[in-house]
């Protein structure tokens, strides 16, 4: 199981663009925390998720 925003997920085995496309996500405004690490946008798709990984994904809103 992988943790993300505080939930366990089966996202084990997944890249993190590909969970992130499956989950509704527009990754051009959230920002992840992989293992404690900010992760580059670059790295999405080449970071496979593995059991044990914690993940925070932070959306950015706008307004005003």
């Amino acid at each position: 199981m992988v943790r993300i925003n505080g939930e366990d997920k089966a996202a084990a085995g997944k890249s993190l663009c590909d969970y992130l496309q499956e989950a509704g996500y527009d990754s051009r405004a959230i920002a992840v925390e992989y293992n404690e690490v900010i992760l580059p946008k670059a790295d999405y798709e080449t970071t496979v998720l593995q059991d044990g990984d914690v993940v925070e994904i932070v959306c950015f809103m706008g307004g005003g």
